[in-house]
């Protein structure tokens, strides 16, 4: 009896492992409009804007987390390139703290929301 349920419990959970590794791969394409923050100062010391724009794209440089806050929300995108093993494209880097509209791919992992950077306007 324990057997059976035991090959029944594994089946299930295998496929539900695999539903997830699937959704990992395949992010839906999203665009968001926001500000680019550096996500350590803004967290740590609430800086962000014009006034902090150098010291967020020294951060940024330095591999600090880029976030997007999304426009008229409090919605904070953690910014991934496009490609493991790559970095942050310097479209990204050189706007930091201005108005930036990110295309990519849409990823929930822990309780964050990341977004791939494919396009940037």
């Amino acid at each position: 009896m324990k057997k059976p349920a035991i090959a029944g419990l594994s089946i299930v959970l295998a496929a539900g492992m695999a539903a997830v590794i699937l959704a990992a791969e395949d992010g839906a394409e999203k665009s968001v409009t926001g500000n680019l923050i550096d996500t350590y100062c803004y967290a740590v010391m609430g800086a962000h804007g014009a006034s902090h724009q150098k010291c967020a794209i020294e951060c940024a440089k330095k591999g600090i987390p880029v976030g997007l806050q999304e426009k008229g929300t409090n919605k904070i995108y953690v910014l991934l390139p496009k490609k493991n093993g790559q970095s942050l494209p310097d479209n990204i880097i050189n706007k930091m703290e201005t108005e930036v509209t990110v295309t990519g791919k849409e990823y929930t992992g822990g309780g964050t929301t990341f977004l791939t950077v494919e396009a940037v306007k």
